[in-house]
């Protein structure tokens, strides 16, 4: 079993930013590509950013593309988001997500074990 804990969440004025960590047990992480998503009331969830096993390989959806960049430190046991240039529209609730592959996966089905989120508010 894979647990994930999100942290870095709050409230931050447009134009700001934010980190969010999530951190994963297990001595298996350094194998699993990772990936953040978030979920804003009345919509579905959607990813955010995606992360190959080794950090060398990254995807971003148009949304948040140059906004958002995500990291990972296996030493640690940790991924990141970098969230910058912040806007209302982002506000949701983010979660973290761990697959048993090792390359990029990009959509929610594709993930096996999930944080229970930390909440990014965005205030104008």
């Amino acid at each position: 079993q894979v647990q994930l804990v999100e942290s870095g969440g709050g409230l931050v004025q447009a134009g700001g930013s934010l980190r969010l960590s999530c951190a994963a047990s297990g001595r298996t992480f350094s194998r699993h590509a990772m990936g953040w998503f978030r979920q804003a009331p009345g919509k579905e969830r959607e990813l955010v950013g995606a992360i190959a096993w080794n950090g060398s390989n990254t995807y971003y959806p148009d949304s948040v593309k140059g906004r958002f960049t995500m990291s990972r430190d296996n030493a640690k046991n940790t991924v990141y988001v970098q969230m910058n240039s912040l806007k209302p529209e982002d506000t949701a609730v983010y979660y973290c997500a761990a697959t048993a592959r090792f390359v990029l996966a990009i959509t929610a089905p594709q993930y096996d074990y999930w944080g229970q989120g930390t909440q990014v508010t965005v205030s104008s």
